[in-house]
């Protein structure tokens, strides 16, 4: 990770077709979309697919991030089939390393993330129990209402002393004021920014997104 010159920008909860496009044009390198139906940021498949439809043809290189929690192999399978279809899944549930494991060798053309939501400095000791089994962990703050989404933020000197193998993204509270801190204290492969960029769930400020993205660029000059 040390040769990493760029911090990665993913932007999520994404529930418009235009609103995607005019993100995807800011230059971000990811964008996710919620198939959980208990988030307020949640798309139906039809949507989702028009979505990842209109990201492939606008910016075929943009990484499509598709946010599953627990969903059975039959819904997993059917999704990952047909068009609209993500290059990235990421499992924010209470998915084993084995189900990732699994998941993986099911659909090898498949980039696979797993998202932990960290309470204590305890629980990023589960996050090295995926390493060998997913292609990135995303760390997220714990929330008792949410899965993700909730704007609450990691402190970030429980990230210090922790060597990941695998490239791994900060969430939780992210919006272009934090930026400084978070690069000068700690270096992420990514950052994934949600509900501090929104003016209602689902729905980004692009002012907001555009700064951000301006932010990182520039710190990372």
């Amino acid at each position: 990770m040390g040769s990493q010159t760029s911090t990665a920008i993913k932007i999520c909860g994404i529930t418009e077709v235009n609103q995607a496009k005019a993100i995807a044009a800011f230059g971000v390198d990811a964008i996710g979309v919620i198939g959980v139906e208990r988030s307020p940021r949640f798309v139906s498949e039809d949507q989702r697919r028009e979505i990842f439809d209109a990201l492939g043809n606008c910016a075929p290189i943009l990484k499509r991030v598709w946010v599953i929690a627990d969903m059975n192999e039959t819904e997993v399978d059917r999704g990952l089939h047909g068009h609209g279809v993500p290059s990235i899944v990421q499992l924010h549930g209470d998915e084993s390393p084995k189900q990732c494991k699994k998941l993986r060798e099911r659909h090898p053309n498949i980039i696979w993330w797993k998202a932990i939501r960290i309470r204590t400095p305890l629980d990023l000791s589960r996050a090295h129990r995926y390493e060998g089994h997913v292609d990135a962990l995303l760390l997220d703050a714990w929330s008792p209402t949410e899965l993700g989404g909730s704007g609450n933020r990691l402190p970030l000197e429980w990230l210090k002393e922790n060597q990941f193998q695998l490239p791994w993204w900060l969430a939780g509270g992210i919006c272009a004021k934090w930026i400084p801190e978070i690069l000068s204290e700690v270096e992420p492969f990514g950052i994934d920014a949600s509900s501090r960029l929104e003016t209602s769930p689902g729905i980004k400020d692009l002012d907001q997104v555009n700064q951000l993205v301006k932010t990182v660029k520039e710190l990372n000059k």
